[in-house]
């Protein structure tokens, strides 16, 4: 009989390769776009019935992270599945703080930094690195996906704040966003941050980028958006994402490469010197 961490060891194995993908512009465009159902499928779902939207959005997570660690490499189908559900559950995480318990835009926006800010510290203390190639072990990826959770709830949250506390409207936070997310890329190639800084800080305002151009089109002309329907938007997303992810799982785009076979390493380093550097080397 098998004891309990040997059947939750064949249950989720240890990663065989960084479990995310290379970033590239692609990356970028299915992050925004998942951001963006994520937030038009949270909405037309909490319209029609809170509760039943509360449930999916937990069952969708769940089937996600299950499915994503159980795999042992980086599958372009899975981890965007994965990413699409966090999208959906970490829209509803932010959105039920405030309609459900009340508290205002700026305190969940607050509220979700603090969060991230504390995920990011313990990540960094326990693995001291925070950069994506190092995503090779479960405690790792662990921290990744809480990480992820944290940053959708955050840009959720941040969106919400600029559109309706602020008064921006769906157009402005658009223009605000786009802005934003520019900065980090400046930065970094100005050499005044690294890569992992820049790369986490463009991954926070993607989530209120895609949210705010999914509510400008889905949203009715009294909110300063196009009226296209949160269903319509929600279909036209999965629709170009499924296309996108398709095309790399069939050019392998983007995949890193293996790392390299445990009997090949010395005893006392179990996995190479690339993925072990700490700071903003690299993203």
């Amino acid at each position: 009989m098998l004891h309990t961490s040997e059947r939750r060891f064949r249950r989720f194995p240890q990663p065989t390769a960084a479990k995310v993908p290379e970033i590239t512009v692609l990356f970028w465009v299915i992050k925004v776009l998942t951001t963006g159902v994520g937030e038009s499928a949270s909405d037309w779902f909490a319209a029609h019935n809170i509760l039943l939207a509360g449930a999916i959005g937990l069952l969708g997570f769940a089937l996600g992270m299950w499915w994503q660690f159980r795999a042992t490499t980086y599958r372009p189908g899975t981890y965007w599945f994965a990413v699409l559900m966090v999208a959906v559950f970490g829209t509803m995480a932010a959105d039920g703080f405030h309609k459900l318990v009340g508290i205002p835009y700026i305190g969940t926006t607050v509220m979700w930094g603090v969060a991230l800010t504390v995920i990011f510290l313990l990540w960094d203390r326990s693995e001291h690195t925070l950069s994506i190639h190092t995503i090779v072990t479960r405690r790792r990826e662990t921290y990744y996906w809480l990480t992820v959770l944290a940053t959708f709830a955050l840009g959720t949250a941040l969106g919400d704040l600029t559109a309706f506390t602020f008064k921006l409207g769906f157009a402005d936070s658009i223009l605000l966003f786009a802005v934003a997310i520019a900065i980090p890329g400046i930065l970094f190639w100005r050499r005044v941050i690294g890569g992992v800084t820049a790369f986490w800080a463009a991954y926070v305002l993607t989530r209120p980028l895609g949210a705010s151009i999914a509510d400008y089109l889905g949203k009715g002309t009294h909110l300063s958006g196009l009226g296209l329907g949160d269903g319509t938007v929600t279909v036209a997303g999965l629709v170009l994402i499924a296309m996108l992810v398709g095309y790399l799982a069939i050019s392998q785009y983007g995949v890193q490469p293996a790392l390299p076979t445990r009997k090949a390493q010395p005893r006392s380093s179990a996995m190479p010197s690339r993925l072990i550097v700490s700071g903003d080397a690299e993203a």
